[in-house]
């Protein structure tokens, strides 16, 4: 006699019995009609008994199959509660998104104080674009992320700001011909579009001369001398690039936290503070036109 049973060959038997054949039996378990019969063939030659008789109407069960699936069905049904009851006492991991382009800043100090704020929930994060963070709490396959907004339809709830900078590399060449190089995310992309805009207002002609899907790539492009980027920044600058104070101003970008549907409100609330305590990520501003990250009252 054996000393255990493998439950998924136990499942192949008792949908053998349930379906009234090996064929119905794979197509219920997704699986294939010989990875089926296999299942019946080691359990028969684990308990040294036949199992099924195969006939011209096809397969039944023997009467030490019959009591097998009798016995199946008590030890799955044990298993499948105490796994749903395992699995209701053990919530999912609860996912967190930042924006690449403020994590720098934003997600050292609010990283500790999110882990502080559940000490019991595993929490995993997710660096990404503000866009691909913001589908992704629509979709409800994020539960909460903090994404920059420069313009009045951002999602979310505005709790900060940080200053929007112009950063190249020190030695990159002037404007050529006039026209500023800008280095960029692909579209669509609200910091592009502020940077733009805020060129052709103050009358400077501009041209975007390499786009990136990343942060790591447009930081790379301007440290490369291909152009200028424009970048959320507080405290200390950039490693290998400059700021270019010949530009016009960008202002502010809105730190906006986005929340999925049905999310606990517990949960939100504690984000909220996390984002309080950890959101003064920048002391050592120096020039008023660039202030700090600030954050506004929830």
């Amino acid at each position: 006699m054996a000393d255990t049973l493998d439950l998924g060959q136990l499942r192949s038997l008792v949908a053998v019995a349930t379906c009234g054949g090996v064929g119905r039996a794979a197509a219920a378990l997704h699986l294939s009609q010989p990875a089926v019969s296999q299942h019946v063939r080691l359990l028969e030659r684990r308990l040294q008994r036949a199992l099924l008789v195969r006939d011209a109407r096809g397969a039944r069960l023997t009467a030490a199959g019959q009591q097998l699936v009798e016995e199946a069905r008590r030890i799955l049904a044990v298993h499948d509660e105490a796994l749903a009851r395992l699995s209701a006492a053990t919530p999912a991991p609860l996912v967190v998104g930042c924006a690449e382009a403020a994590a720098e800043q934003v997600l050292p100090a609010v990283l500790a104080s999110l882990r502080a704020a559940w000490p019991d929930r595993r929490v995993r994060f997710l660096v990404d674009r503000s866009a691909s963070l913001a589908a992704g709490v629509a979709r409800g396959t994020v539960d909460l992320a903090v994404v920059l907004g420069a313009s009045g339809d951002a999602p979310g709830r505005l709790v900060g700001r940080l200053p929007l900078r112009w950063y190249a590399h020190e030695h990159a060449a002037p404007d050529d011909g006039g026209v500023v190089q800008v280095v960029a995310y692909t579209e669509p992309c609200a910091l592009r579009t502020r940077a733009l805009a805020e060129l052709a207002d103050a009358g400077r002609r501009a041209e975007v001369s390499t786009e990136s899907t990343s942060l790591e790539g447009v930081v790379a492009a301007a440290r490369a001398g291909l152009g200028v980027a424009a970048l959320p920044g507080a405290g200390a600058p950039r490693a290998g690039l400059v700021e270019r104070l010949d530009l016009p101003s960008l202002g502010v970008v809105g730190i906006h936290l986005a929340t999925r549907r049905g999310l606990d409100l517990d949960v939100e609330a504690a984000a909220l503070g996390a984002l309080e305590r950890g959101g003064e990520v920048a002391t050592d501003v120096a020039p008023a036109r660039h202030p700090a990250i600030t954050l506004t009252a929830p």
